[in-house]
């Protein structure tokens, strides 16, 4: 034998030899990172964990990479034939390696020319060591070797203890299609708004085609790359018998049409009931266990997170609150002390905390400025983008370019409205909406369940209910006179909007929002047993003092525990706590928790609806909430009861219809920033307009099954006779204002309406009344309390 064959053959056979030795060293873990058996046999990649909504559709994802997952028969076959031709012609005939490929991979390289080789197998085999180790393709080319090394074991691993159609579904459920968009699912549902099971031809390929470049043959990016990529993808299926010609041919003509839709947290539908739920999911993770005994990852899971959020409803109230909020803000913008910027005179302090809480003012500290030149920067203007309203149909159009400096985009910003507003089912218990603020992107605070103000008079209600539960009537007649309280140092001496003197039927001061009623009532009850009732028996967490002056509603509660405290009143006395989840599944379908409503009685069914009737007067004529009739047009049965708390800093309304109970606030997250006149800022013209806008969809949308001709159930055992004078006793005039401690100055109203127009429809609902009540007795006594002519606007 030649010298020269012989060390031919000590070389490939020495090559050969130590590439088994390395082989054998890699698979039995002795060098490098192999994954166990058990991992391979139970291969987890990362999922990202879905909000679901009450008909299936997802809110948004919670997740580290947005990755969704998917089963074989979910997938299109065109995308499986995309995939094969482009990646792995023989997939369906090797065990993991292809050696044809891999004998190829030399020649190749003497050519000077790159040519991969690796099997669909072998990069799932990569992409499951990324997910369990955080591995990535090395540059090194040992580090490589030892890498492929890896690969081809585990591909050999996968061809043994999968089939061909789950190796090629975990593939696809594992890859990036760009923009951190991982998974075929996803991928389609992002590009093209439609589920991975009907992609055409052409949308296949184009999602194919970014496997070789996510960036550079990203259709969004690169529309030109992407489409000869695309076109390239079509003529290997057609080349490997995959499509016909002439499917090619009539696939490679027609443009990429994307329908991109990422789902971004700061977009999409209830972004502040996601954030308000992914807190509560991580306490939910923590506290329970996976059979390993590990903590749930909210991340990484892919728990699916079903929600009784009504995605129809959900966009309805998100509308009703842009809707009205850019109209007030002008409203608002305009108040000279607004306009002017002197309304921050006095709150200096202020304006230097949220200067330091910025980022901008964090990053020049990290950069060693001093604070002149903090101060400095803060007082030049710079291009910046800020919040403007400009549309309520379309969230992404407000956003204004603008120049100004960063001092004053603070005051700005802390000028913009904020809102909360909820709806729910009162007798399930299942919230169906929730607005946090007018937009997630520039307000993260949600003023639904985490903020918590003072509720003015919709904290009456459950005063007049105390004092029903204690002999009381709607006829009960009450001084409308001053009350003062000795022990408390404390007199009120007039109601708010100015009206003192006479008598009139609890009713009729419910109705009218009288606090002079109010505060007689409290002193008769007694304070201290009013505020047991609110924290005892309501079972209010916020604090309510004993005072008095809980009777005008100083107590700070948010919304959501306002409402759940008024579902006791719709649902025949029965406090139902508001839920939002209703089951949570791991990544396979198994339910892990299910969630049922908390229910308790707190009064009676006659007590209840002896409210329900009361709180109908305050929407009717004369009552605080009459414009939701004559204004608005909403004619169903509604009881409810408005709020605006001293200054009017906070706008309120909470009401309910026998199907659907919702309430809204309106006011700044400062509470020295507030309308200068009660006719702006009662919550008759702030919170009553978004429930309002809210009920006009629900009605209209008729799937939403939300009746407007509902009426509310007498119970069998009410007294009928007890309600023969409530009508009578509210005066047929026009509404009354619901005021904290402001005065009804003649200002422009928010809403753009003739006088002449508005005059017309209030005649119309007094001759209504007058027409219904035609053949009722007169009552024995009138209300004798006086009331102010209504203010119109300028």
């Amino acid at each position: 034998m030649k010298k020269s064959v012989k060390i031919l053959w000590i070389t490939v056979l020495s090559i050969t030899g130590v590439s088994l030795l390395l082989i054998m060293l890699v698979n039995f873990r002795i060098i490098g990172s192999m994954p166990s058996m058990e991992t391979l046999e139970n291969p987890r990649a990362a999922l990202a964990s879905e909000v679901i909504a009450e008909d299936g559709t997802i809110l948004g994802k919670y997740y580290q990479v947005d990755r969704s997952s998917s089963d074989y028969n979910e997938i299109s076959k065109n995308v499986i034939n995309a995939l094969v031709a482009t990646e792995d012609v023989r997939f369906y005939d090797h065990s993991g390696i292809d050696p044809y490929a891999t004998i190829a991979i030399p020649f190749y390289l003497l050519q000077g020319k790159k040519r991969g080789s690796s099997t669909i197998t072998q990069q799932l085999a990569l992409n499951l060591q990324a997910d369990n180790t955080g591995a990535q393709r090395a540059s090194n080319m040992i580090k490589r070797g030892f890498q492929k090394m890896q690969e081809w074991l585990i591909a050999v691993r996968l061809e043994r203890n999968f089939t061909k159609q789950e190796i090629v579904t975990l593939y696809l459920n594992t890859v990036p299609f760009g923009d951190n968009v991982y998974g075929i699912e996803n991928g389609a549902r992002t590009f093209f708004s439609k589920d991975a099971g009907h992609l055409s031809i052409e949308e296949a390929a184009t999602l194919v085609a970014m496997l070789k470049g996510t960036n550079l043959y990203n259709p969004r990016r690169n529309p030109k790359a992407a489409l000869d990529r695309r076109n390239t993808v079509i003529g290997l299926m057609a080349k490997n018998d995959f499509i016909t010609e002439a499917e090619a041919s009539a696939a490679m003509s027609k443009p990429i049409v994307l329908r991109y839709n990422k789902i971004d947290h700061n977009k999409g539908l209830a972004p502040y009931f996601r954030e308000v739920l992914r807190d509560e999911l991580k306490v939910w993770c923590k506290e329970h266990k996976k059979a390993d005994g590990s903590e749930y990852n909210l991340y990484r899971d892919g728990l699916k997170i079903y929600t009784t959020i009504n995605p129809r409803m959900q966009l309805y109230a998100e509308e009703a609150v842009d809707h009205h909020l850019k109209d007030l803000q002008k409203v608002f913008a305009a108040q000279s002390n607004i306009k002017s910027g002197s309304v921050w005179k006095n709150w200096q302090t202020y304006v230097d905390r949220y200067m330091k809480e910025s980022d901008r003012y964090k990053a020049m500290k990290d950069e060693d400025a001093s604070d002149d030149q903090i101060k400095k920067a803060f007082n030049t203007p710079v291009k910046m983008k800020v919040f403007a309203w400009r549309s309520f149909t379309e969230p992404e159009l407000n956003e204004l370019d603008t120049i100004m400096t960063p001092i004053d985009s603070i005051k700005y910003m802390r000028a913009i409205l904020q809102a909360g507003f909820m709806a729910m089912d009162p007798e399930s218990g299942e919230i169906k909406a929730w607005v946090g603020g007018p937009d997630f992107r520039y307000f993260k605070n949600d003023h639904v369940a985490k903020t918590r103000r003072q509720v003015g008079s919709t904290f009456k209600p459950f005063l007049y209910c105390f004092a029903i539960m204690n002999g009381m009537s709607p006829n009960t007649m009450l001084p409308n006179e001053p009350v003062s309280f000795p022990k408390y140092n404390w007199t009120l001496s007039r109601n708010s909007e100015g009206s003192v003197g006479g008598s009139i039927t609890m009713a009729g001061a419910l109705a009218k929002s009288l606090n002079l009623v109010s505060a007689y009532l409290i002193k008769q009850l007694g304070p201290q047993a009013v505020a047991d009732f609110a924290k005892n028996k309501i079972g209010f967490s916020a604090d309510i003092p004993p005072y008095p002056s809980i009777s005008l509603g100083t107590p700070e509660i948010s919304l959501y525990e306002m409402l759940q405290a008024y579902t006791m009143f719709p649902a025949r006395g029965i406090i139902t706590k508001p839920i939002y989840i209703t089951r949570i599944e791991d990544r396979n379908g198994n339910i892990l928790q299910t969630f049922a409503p908390e229910k308790r009685e707190v009064i009676s069914e006659n007590e209840s609806y002896t409210m329900v009737r009361m709180m109908q007067g305050v929407t009717g004529p004369g009552g605080t909430s009459a414009r939701l009739r004559f204004r608005y047009g909403i004619q169903s049965e509604v009881a409810g009861k408005t709020g605006t708390t001293n200054d009017n800093t906070d706008g309120w309304f909470l009401g309910f219809t026998p199907q659907l109970l919702a309430g809204a606030w309106v006011g700044c997250e400062n509470n020295f920033l507030h309308f200068s006149t009660t006719t702006n800022g009662q919550g008759a013209n702030t919170g009553l307009p978004i429930w309002a806008y809210f009920f006009q969809k629900v009605y209209a949308d008729k799937t939403l099954k939300i009746d407007d001709k509902a009426t509310f159930t007498i119970p069998s055992s009410f007294k009928a006779d007890l309600y023969s004078d409530i009508e009578a006793n509210q005066q047929p005039a026009a509404e009354s204002e619901d005021q904290g401690n402001g005065r009804a100055d003649e200002y422009m109203d928010v809403n753009e309406y003739e006088p002449e127009a508005d005059k017309a429809a209030r005649e119309r609902e007094r001759e209504k009344q007058k027409e219904a009540n035609k053949d009722k007795p007169l009552p024995s006594t009138m209300p004798k309390a006086a009331y102010p002519a209504p203010v119109k606007p300028q």
